[in-house]
């Protein structure tokens, strides 16, 4: 991951474990995998495994730059907040 972040020309900024508006996985990765996911059923591991390195694979790059580039905003909120945006 870290050697993607650095091809695409980001940096990587650390950010509080427990901060709900920043894990990237949450927002971006997972979420849209979650909805792929739904309604199925799998009868072992390896084809859960099969499943979601085929969703991965079929994405361009654009999908996982894009992804990334729409952070930007969450984090400037959040620094601009000082932290104070969890009501």
């Amino acid at each position: 991951m870290m050697a993607k972040i650095h091809e695409l020309g980001f940096e990587l900024l650390s950010y509080p474990p427990y901060s709900p508006d920043l894990p990237p996985s949450d927002y971006f990765l997972f979420l849209d995998l979650k909805r792929m996911l739904v309604g199925k059923k799998f009868s072992s591991n390896e084809e859960v495994i099969t499943e979601t390195d085929a969703y991965f694979e079929a994405k361009n790059k654009s999908y996982y730059k894009n992804g990334i580039e729409k952070l930007e905003g969450r984090y400037n909120r959040c620094i601009t907040l000082d932290g104070n945006y969890v009501e």
